[in-house]
């Protein structure tokens, strides 16, 4: 492991030099199964001959220019986000690098929205107890997760964290909120799908109380749970939407996106991103979308998904104690920390496994949309092999 890193990261002792489909390779030469996506970002897969090709293209002409003006990658990568999210009711978008800077900009938005058409102290923003929604010292401020807080205060004010449905109609106080954001997957809390009934509930109460619906996509999104947005499952329309991870397929760039309350907020100077919209981005964003919008591939995200699920239920492990998930998104609840079961399926031979963790006793599975039936019935009987010996 490298001297020079900070300590930020729990590494496990691997290092990867290339990766192919759902397949990574490392130092040795050692294979392993990608169940992982890079927490959702590899949505395509590694060395996506498309994506790759687009990169390489866009790299030749022209790979940054500032927001003083436009590209014209950025500007056809633009229209077709905005397009993509138009279900959930999105008429524009600001581009920028990162998760945590979108939603960063959508607690912009909300609280700029409630100031110009209500005045001072109508500003505070409502989340879930067990959300995540970035690691700034505004977006930890807005993570329903105590364990993300410590060391770091004080933060951000003006944010509460509820628990779920009976707290939704004290909590979005018309005289002093100006958002409730949420995730309609929990991703880090150990993917917990948020129930129709409680989606239903918030967007009536934001609508009748003009507070800005926002929904987090950053994991959820971008057909990860088999519709382009999680949130478009519930038939609901959103204020605000942000997006990020898997936007570009790898490269970094996140985005907000906003409907007919919210699109006219920002104004010159409000905001702004030095990198958001390069140009880099942009071309592999233009992939991710061509090939994540067609209904037929959505379709097959579901599918896997439900494959994945059957497998694990018909099981029965005793190590198993819940199941949960939608689409290419599943947490697996099991009777023992997770974090020695990531670490014996890297070191499994001949190929390995990545997965991941949600929480101290739940797996999280992230696959790549474009791994095959048979790499994930290989990946799940390591799984068990794993659990297996664990047991």
């Amino acid at each position: 492991m490298s001297d020079y890193f900070m300590n930020t990261y729990h590494r496990l002792p691997v290092t990867f030099t290339e990766g192919r489909g759902a397949w990574l390779y490392d130092t040795t030469g050692k294979v392993y199964l990608d169940f992982s996506s890079g927490i959702a970002v590899n949505c395509l897969g590694h060395n996506h001959p498309a994506l790759v090709r687009a990169v390489s293209v866009q790299a030749a002409k022209l790979i940054h220019t500032c927001n003083y003006y436009q590209s014209d990658v950025s500007l056809v990568f633009a229209e077709k986000l905005v397009r993509a999210c138009s279900g959930a009711g999105m008429k524009k978008v600001f581009l920028c690098n990162s998760g945590a800077e979108a939603n960063e900009g959508a607690c912009k938005i909300a609280r700029k929205y409630s100031l110009k058409k209500y005045g001072e102290g109508r500003h505070r923003i409502v989340t879930l107890k067990g959300s995540f929604h970035g690691r700034t010292i505004t977006t930890l401020a807005a993570t329903g997760q105590e364990k993300f807080h410590r060391d770091f205060g004080p933060f951000t004010e003006g944010f509460d964290y509820i628990p779920g449905i009976a707290a939704l109609d004290k909590a979005l106080d018309k005289k002093t909120t100006a958002g409730l954001l949420i995730e309609a997957v929990q991703g880090e809390s150990g993917i917990v799908p948020q129930s129709e009934e409680f989606i239903r509930a918030a967007a009536a109460l934001c609508a009748e109380r003009d507070i800005l619906l926002m929904f987090d996509e950053i994991q959820c999104g971008l057909g990860r749970t088999g519709t382009f947005l999680a949130c478009e499952s519930y038939g609901v329309k959103a204020d605000v939407v942000t997006l990020a991870k898997g936007i570009a397929g790898g490269i970094p760039a996140g985005a907000v996106l906003a409907g007919d309350r919210a699109a006219g907020v920002f104004e010159t100077g409000d905001h702004g991103s030095t990198f958001g919209g390069n140009p880099l981005a942009a071309a592999a964003g233009v992939v991710v979308l061509d090939t994540v919008t067609d209904p037929a591939f959505l379709k097959e995200i579901s599918r896997k998904g439900e494959k994945i699920t059957a497998i694990l239920k018909g099981w029965n492990h005793p190590l198993v104690k819940g199941i949960r998930g939608r689409g290419l998104m599943t947490g697996i609840d099991i009777e023992k920390d997770a974090w020695p079961v990531l670490e014996a399926c890297l070191a499994a031979d001949p190929s390995g496994l990545l997965i991941l963790s949600a929480g101290q006793k739940t797996l999280r599975l992230l696959p790549p949309y474009v791994i095959s039936d048979g790499e994930i019935e290989q990946g799940l009987a390591l799984l068990r092999t794993v659990l297996d010996a664990s047991a």
